[in-house]
């Protein structure tokens, strides 16, 4: 991942609505929350909320697709995984387990992430 790819997401996330958009994304799974619903969930006027998934989206942490008369969205893993491997490439000297970070391979432990895992 190269720098500027990484600081997209880290902007993206570095706002409070943003982060909870994601988070909540997150907790969802691969199947995804309609925008409505996230926007009840949230508190936040449709068209904030346009804008605040715009962003995660343009910074890659989410996706969007159309089911019938709905836009749902959904968290992207890989993009989620990738800027934390990027974060923690040179974690503590070349010794990540002083920082209790399982390697990517073990993604697959995780029933949130295991659907997306290649």
């Amino acid at each position: 991942m190269e720098s500027d790819v990484a600081l997209a997401g880290l902007s993206a996330l570095a706002q409070d609505t943003r982060l909870a958009i994601f988070r909540r994304l997150v907790r969802a799974g691969p199947a995804g929350e309609s925008a409505g619903a996230i926007a009840a969930a949230l508190h936040t006027p449709a068209p904030t909320l346009s804008f605040h998934l715009k962003e995660l989206e343009r910074a890659g942490l989410i996706a969007q697709r159309r089911e019938s008369r709905s836009l749902i969205y959904a968290a992207r893993y890989d993009g989620m995984r990738d800027l934390l491997a990027y974060l923690m490439e040179d974690c503590c000297a070349g010794h990540p387990e002083i920082c209790n970070f399982k390697p990517l391979e073990n993604c697959r432990e995780s029933p949130a992430c295991s659907s997306s895992c290649p």
